[in-house]
C-alpha cells in the first residue's frame, strides 16, 4: 500500500509542477498572456463596473425627481372649480402692445452718438 500511495503522490506533485511550470513558461514566451490579458480584463471590467455604478446614481436621481414631481402634483390638486391657483393668461392684443411700446420709446427725440471704431483700421 505504501508503495502505491507514494506513486500517486508523486504523480500528483509532478502534475502540479508541470502545470505551474507550463504557465510560467507561457508567460515568458508570450508577454501578452502575462501583461496584455490582465490589462485588457481590468479595462473591460472597470468600464463595466463604472457603468453599473453610474446607472445606480442615475436611478437614485430619477427616483428623487419622481418624488419631487409627485409633491408638486399633490400641491396642484384639483378643487371643485378646477386646479388650485391655476394659471390665468392675459388676453394680449397687438394694438395694446404697440401703444405700450410707443409710450416707452420716443422716436422723434434722439441724439446722434458716434460709435467707437476698432483700433486695427
Amino acid at each position: 500500500m505504501t508503495s502505491s500511495g507514494k506513486t500517486t503522490d508523486q504523480s500528483k506533485n509532478s502534475a502540479a509542477k508541470f502545470q505551474y511550470s507550463g504557465f510560467k513558461r507561457l508567460g515568458r514566451k508570450s508577454p501578452f498572456v502575462r501583461y496584455g490579458i490582465p490589462m485588457i480584463s481590468l479595462t473591460v471590467f472597470g468600464a463595466l463596473g463604472l457603468g453599473h455604478l453610474l446607472q445606480g446614481s442615475k436611478d437614485i436621481a430619477k427616483a428623487k425627481d419622481d418624488q419631487e414631481w409627485e409633491i408638486i402634483e399633490q400641491k396642484k390638486a384639483l378643487s371643485r372649480a378646477g386646479p388650485v391657483n391655476a394659471y390665468k393668461p392675459k388676453t394680449i392684443s397687438l394694438e395694446e402692445e404697440l401703444k405700450a411700446f410707443q409710450e416707452k420709446v420716443d422716436i422723434h427725440n434722439f441724439e446722434y452718438k458716434k460709435l467707437p471704431r476698432p483700433e486695427g483700421k
